[in-house]
């Protein structure tokens, strides 16, 4: 007997369909509410390391995953500047072992389908535009009251809704996501035909330019600068500040800056950090991935962290037969210092940018995160 036969499950990004899928394939009754009326995910693409790539492979979606994106296996490095000189091409750290590529690059919303597909083909159920708006728990399970007034008992309640998770503040749970300086323009553009690998170019007049493959036809293009409030801005006024910021930036740029227009889905958020820092439960209520720790994309773990969560909390579900403080505990010593190394880090290498450090060791702080997430969680 397992330790659940019965899981809600709120958020339906990386965290949560990933949860949804092991455990309805271990034969839980999986329900997953989610407040967006339907699988629309903003943004552009995401930058898939090979620890992100292993947890696809765990999910049975790899192979999809692999034909809807961009794999490499090199990170090149250029100068700021117009003739946009290559520094060095480095090969990227295969963290999710010999049979995955380093790195792949894929359209953000490409991700969400195929992992909703999965969860559904497995049984997982979707409750579109649908949340819990409260829950009360005893020894034995969670009671749940949905914002539709609808009710629910479940044995888990897993909160995997976001940096602004309402079940981490229903929780009592204070922590919460903090800015650490910077802020990102992302964009989604046809790919020019030289561009096979996601290049750097650090320093200019922004902190970071640069660009990641997603597809035989498109990228999606960032520039990282100071944060600041351009939640005022409309869309062709983010177009042309986009322009504007990589104007200081050659080579691929070139075609890049001149793709953009009201069809890139140029959009802008804040670098945030947090981990709660102690237990993530609280009784048999969890929160897992962006609920529970956030970090800047300066290292692409992000997605990775979040579907290890959901592949560590399952792993022990099916494999216990209660939810006890054993299980608890188990969970915490597996996913608490590796997420937050993997935060720290994160927040340190854009810190050193912010600071202007010369000496900083970018190099040996990338290959200590390299090897600790090379291991599986």
């Amino acid at each position: 007997m397992i330790a659940v036969s019965r899981v809600a499950v709120v958020g339906s990004g990386v965290a949560g369909t990933a949860a949804a899928i092991l455990l309805a394939e271990g034969g839980v009754d999986v329900d997953v509410f989610e407040l967006k009326p339907d699988l629309s995910a903003l943004g552009s693409g995401i930058t898939l390391q090979g620890n992100a790539l292993r947890v696809f492979d765990r999910l049975g979606v790899w192979e999809k995953v692999k034909e809807a994106g961009y794999p490499f296996d090199v990170l090149g490095l250029r100068a700021p500047g117009p003739e946009a000189q290559v520094i060095a091409q480095i090969p990227d750290a295969p963290t999710g072992g010999p049979d995955y590529p380093a790195t792949a690059g894929m359209y953000r919303p490409d991700l969400a389908r195929i992992l909703a597909d999965r969860a559904t083909e497995v049984g997982a159920r979707f409750h579109y535009g649908t949340t819990v708006e409260s829950f009360e728990q005893d020894a034995d399970g969670v009671d749940i009251t949905l914002s539709d007034g609808s009710t629910g008992r479940y044995d888990l309640l897993i909160g995997a809704d976001g940096l602004h998770s309402s079940i981490r503040a229903q929780l009592g749970i204070e922590v919460e996501p903090q800015r650490t300086g910077m802020g990102i323009w992302r964009a989604f553009v046809p790919r020019p035909k030289d561009v096979t690998h996601t290049d750097l170019y650090y320093g200019g007049p922004v902190y970071i330019a640069g660009y990641c493959p997603t597809s035989d036809d498109m990228m999606y293009a960032y520039v990282v600068e100071p944060a600041q409030d351009r939640h005022l801005l409309s869309p062709e006024q983010g177009v042309q500040v986009m322009k504007e910021l990589s104007r200081g930036y050659g080579g691929p740029w070139n075609e890049i800056r001149e793709s953009l227009d009201d069809a890139s889905r140029v959009n802008y958020t804040s670098f945030t950090q947090h981990v709660v820092p102690d237990a993530w439960n609280r009784g048999r209520v969890v929160i897992i991935g962006e609920a529970a720790h956030s970090c800047p994309p300066t290292i692409a773990q992000g997605a990775a962290q979040a579907g290890e969560d959901a592949v560590v909390l399952s792993e022990l579900l099916l494999s216990r037969d209660a939810v006890n403080q054993s299980l608890w505990d188990e969970f915490h010593a597996r996913r608490l210092p590796r997420a937050t190394e993997v935060v720290d880090a994160s927040v340190q290498l854009g810190q050193w940018q912010i600071d202007h450090v010369q000496d900083a060791d970018v190099p040996g702080l990338v290959r200590r995160i390299a090897m600790l997430v090379s291991q599986p969680a």
